[in-house]
C-alpha cells in the first residue's frame, strides 16, 4: 500500500479541478492506496497538504492544466498529468505514477528535472539565471535585475536575468538557459513560479537586497548552493522565507495597494482624455451647447466612463486581494454604492475591505458537498457577499462617509495658502521618506483618491515631490564629484532619467549607502517642492508620467510655476547634499572602488 498526495487544478478552478480530485481519490482507493488530494481553485486551495503529509508520501501526483509550484515536493517522486486524464481514468493515472516512482531516472525526465541530482560547482565561473519582480513591476524590478547582473559579473560569473514586470516578462529564460544553469536566484517581492527550476539550487531574496548589494546577494546564494547535503534544509528555509515575506506583505497595506494599482490605468486614461477634451473644446467643453462635438465626446469618455469606474475598480480589487475572484463582484458593487451615496473614494476603500473579508469568511465557513462545490465561486459567495456589503453600505457606511467626504471637500475647497503649504510639505516629505515604500505609497494613494473627487492639486504636489529626489542626486553627483563614489556618479546618470519619469526609486542606491545624510536632504527638497506646488495652485489630472505629461494641454495647470517648483526643490536638494555629505578622501575612494569591483578589501 502506497501513501499518495496529489494536487488538482484547472484554469477556472471549478469543475475540472474537483472532478480530477475525485478521479484520483477513487482510483487510489480502488487500488488499495491511501491518498490526500489538495484542490487549487478560484476559491483558493482546499484540503491543503501539510508538511507531514508530504514528508510521509511515497509519490506525488499533479493532475493540473495550470502551473503548480513544485518546490515543496523537493526530493519526492512526482508524476504530472492533465485533469482530463484523472477524470477519464483515475486508476490508470495512479498506476502510471507508481510505475514512474520505481524508476527515479525516468521520473526525473517526466517532470522536467535533470536525470541526476544537481551539485553546485566547487570553483570556477558559474552559469547563473535569475528572476526579478516587484508588485508594480516597474522600478524595483529592473533595478534589482541590474544589481544581480553587476554583482555576478563582478565576481566572474555569467548571468541572465528575466524581469517579470507590468509589461510582461522580458529577457525570458529559455529551457536551455535553465538546464545549463548552476544556480537560480529569485529576487522578488511577489510570488514567482518555481516549477521550471525543479532540481536546481535556488536562492530567494527581496528586490531590496539585490538593489542594495548585488555582490553580497550572489555570494550568499553561492554559499547556500555550495552544500548539496543541506539541500532539503535549504528548501525548507526557502519555504519559510517565502512565508515570512508573504506575511509581511499581507494585511491592509497590501490589499489597498492592490486596489490602487488596478485603478491607476483608469485614472490615467480618463485624466488624459479629459485634458485632451479641454485642449480641443475649451474649459467648458462639457456643457450642452457643445454636445456631440469631438471635445464633448472625449470628455464623456474620460469623465463619465473612465473616472466613473475608478472607485468601483478600487473597491473591487481590494476585495479581490483579500478573497480572490469571489470577492470581485461584491467589492465592485460596494464601490458603485459608494459613488451613488457620495461616499467617494474613502467609502470605496471601506466597501472593498468589507466585501473582501466577508467573502473570505463565507468561503471558509460554508461547506458544501464536493459535487456542489463549483457553485460557491460563481453563485453563493458573490450573492451573499454582495448582499452583506450592499446592506452595510446603504444602511451603515454610506451616509457617515458621505459626511466625511463633504467635510474633506469643504476643507480642500476653502484651503488657504498656509494650509496648502502645510499639506504640500507633508505630502512632499512622505514621498521622499522611503522612496517607493509604504509611506511614499500612502501619500500617492491619498492623492490619486482625491482625483476621483475632483481635487487635482495634491496629485500635482505628489508627483513633483517624487521627481526631485533622483533629480537632485543626479545633479549633485555631477556638480560635486568629490562627494560621490565613481559608481554613484555613474548611477546619477540613470537617476536623472528615472527622476524625469517620476520614479522616486532612482534615489535608493544613494540612500542605501549614506542614509543619514541623503534621506534628510531629499526630504527637505521634496517638502519644498510639494509646498510650492500647492501654493501655486498647480493641478495634475493624471497620476503618473513625469515630464512626459507636461506638454499635454491642460494636463497640468499653472505649468510655468509648476516647473519652477520642481526646479527649486531640486536645487534645495543639491544644496542640502552639499552641506550634509562630506568629501571622500582619494585613498578612501580607491579602497571603495576596489571593494565595489572585486568584493574584497584592497589590503585583504
Amino acid at each position: 500500500m502506497a501513501r499518495i498526495v496529489a494536487i488538482t487544478s484547472c484554469p477556472t478552478g471549478i469543475a475540472h479541478t474537483f472532478m480530477a480530485a475525485e478521479g484520483v481519490q477513487r482510483g487510489a482507493e480502488a487500488l488499495g492506496h491511501t491518498v490526500k488530494v489538495e484542490t487549487q481553485g478560484s476559491v483558493g486551495a482546499q484540503n491543503v497538504l501539510s508538511d507531514a503529509d508530504i514528508r510521509a508520501a511515497d509519490v506525488v501526483i499533479i493532475a493540473a492544466d495550470t502551473n503548480v509550484d513544485l518546490s515543496r515536493f523537493a526530493g519526492k517522486p512526482i508524476y504530472q498529468t492533465s485533469t482530463k486524464a484523472a477524470i477519464s481514468n483515475g486508476q490508470a493515472v495512479v498506476r502510471q505514477a507508481l510505475e514512474q516512482a520505481t524508476a527515479p531516472v525516468e521520473m526525473s525526465r517526466a517532470v522536467g528535472e535533470p536525470a541526476a541530482p544537481v551539485a553546485a560547482p566547487s570553483s570556477g565561473p558559474l552559469k547563473i539565471v535569475a528572476v526579478t519582480s516587484c508588485p508594480t513591476g516597474i522600478a524595483h524590478t529592473f533595478m534589482a535585475a541590474e544589481g544581480v547582473q553587476r554583482g555576478a559579473e563582478a565576481l566572474g560569473h555569467t548571468v541572465k536575468v528575466e524581469t517579470q514586470g507590468s509589461v510582461g516578462a522580458q529577457n525570458v529564460l529559455s529551457d536551455t538557459d535553465v538546464r545549463d544553469a548552476d544556480l537560480v536566484i529569485i529576487a522578488a517581492d511577489t510570488n514567482v513560479d518555481l516549477s521550471r527550476f525543479a532540481g536546481k539550487p535556488i536562492y530567494q531574496t527581496s528586490t531590496k537586497a539585490a538593489i542594495n548589494d548585488g555582490q553580497a546577494l550572489v555570494q550568499a546564494a553561492l554559499a547556500q548552493a555550495a552544500t548539496p547535503a543541506k539541500r532539503t534544509d535549504f528548501v525548507e528555509a526557502v519555504q519559510q522565507a517565502k512565508a515570512e515575506r508573504s506575511a509581511a506583505r499581507s494585511g491592509v497595506y497590501k490589499h489597498l495597494m492592490t486596489g490602487v494599482s488596478y485603478m491607476l490605468p483608469f485614472v490615467v486614461a480618463g485624466g488624459l482624455l479629459i485634458a485632451i477634451a479641454f485642449a480641443i473644446g475649451g474649459i467648458y467643453v462639457y456643457e450642452e451647447q457643445n454636445a456631440n462635438t469631438l471635445g464633448w465626446s472625449l470628455f464623456q469618455i474620460g469623465a463619465n466612463a473612465g473616472f466613473a469606474l475608478m472607485v468601483p475598480i478600487l473597491a473591487g480589487f481590494i476585495a479581490y486581494s483579500i478573497a480572490d475572484r469571489p470577492g470581485l463582484a461584491p467589492g465592485m458593487i460596494g464601490g458603485m454604492l459608494a459613488v451613488s451615496s457620495n461616499a467617494g473614494f474613502l467609502g470605496g476603500i471601506i466597501a472593498g475591505f468589507i466585501a473582501g473579508y466577508v467573502t473570505s469568511w463565507l468561503n471558509t465557513y460554508i461547506r458544501l458537498p464536493r459535487h456542489l462545490a463549483g457553485l460557491k465561486p460563481v453563485l453563493i459567495l458573490p450573492l451573499l457577499g454582495t448582499l452583506v456589503v450592499g446592506l452595510v453600505m446603504v444602511y451603515v457606511v454610506g451616509q457617515p462617509m458621505a459626511a466625511v467626504m463633504a467635510a474633506l471637500t469643504a476643507w480642500l475647497t476653502g484651503m488657504q495658502s498656509s494650509s496648502a503649504l502645510i499639506l504640500g510639505l507633508i505630502l512632499g516629505g512622505m514621498m521622499a521618506f522611503d522612496m517607493g515604500g509604504p509611506v511614499n505609497k500612502s501619500a500617492y494613494a491619498f492623492s490619486v483618491g482625491l482625483i476621483a473627487s475632483g481635487f487635482y492639486t495634491p496629485m500635482a504636489a505628489t508627483m513633483a515631490a517624487g521627481m526631485t529626489p533622483p533629480l537632485g542626486l543626479a545633479l549633485a553627483s555631477m556638480l560635486f564629484k568629490n562627494r560621490f563614489t565613481h559608481d554613484e556618479q555613474e548611477a546619477g546618470k540613470a537617476a536623472a532619467v528615472l527622476g524625469i519619469s517620476f520614479i522616486t526609486e532612482g534615489a535608493i542606491p544613494f540612500a542605501a549607502r549614506d542614509p543619514f545624510r541623503v534621506i534628510p536632504a531629499i526630504m527637505l527638497g521634496s517638502a519644498v517642492t510639494g509646498a510650492l506646488s500647492m501654493f501655486f495652485g498647480s493641478e495634475l489630472r493624471v497620476p503618473h508620467g513625469g515630464v512626459f505629461v507636461l506638454p499635454i494641454p491642460n494636463a497640468v495647470t499653472n505649468l510655468g510655476l509648476y516647473i519652477v517648483a520642481i526646479v527649486v526643490g531640486t536645487l534645495v536638494t543639491v544644496a542640502a547634499l552639499y552641506l550634509l555629505k562630506r568629501p571622500i578622501e582619494p585613498a578612501v575612494e580607491a579602497e571603495m572602488s576596489a571593494v565595489e569591483a572585486t568584493g574584497q578589501p584592497v589590503h585583504a
